[in-house]
């Protein structure tokens, strides 16, 4: 499956494991290093569209970047450009095969969609 592509964090122990899961399964996703490559604010919705949640759903609260622009009651639009400034405040893995997306909490979520 040359199309799968996941957002990943090499320190996030999720991320690993769900990069591992792909691999033991013979796909070789294409790798996204999102905290350095931040995906544009389009891609953010394309993918919170792909996944069927909120924006607020794919924010991680528990961040210091969250707490420090007060987010709490953020719209879509204000997290969505946090998200992009901060990539951080996104939650991982998220993987992207075609029309679908998952995150990977716990890991094996993601072979819903493949």
């Amino acid at each position: 499956m040359s199309n799968v592509v996941i957002w990943h964090n090499p320190r996030c122990s999720k991320s690993r494991a769900t990069l591992a899961l792909l691999e033991q399964r013979g796909i070789e996703p294409a790798v996204v290093h999102y905290l350095e490559q931040p995906p544009t604010a389009a891609e953010l919705r394309g993918v919170i569209e792909k996944l069927g949640i909120e924006a607020r759903a794919l924010i991680r609260r528990s961040e210091q970047p969250y707490k420090d622009l007060g987010l709490a009651d953020a719209g879509a639009d204000e997290l969505i450009a946090a998200m992009v400034e901060h990539p951080i405040l996104i939650e991982r893995p998220v993987v992207i095969h075609g029309h679908r997306a998952a995150l990977g909490r716990p890991p094996e979520q993601v072979l819903e969609i493949l």
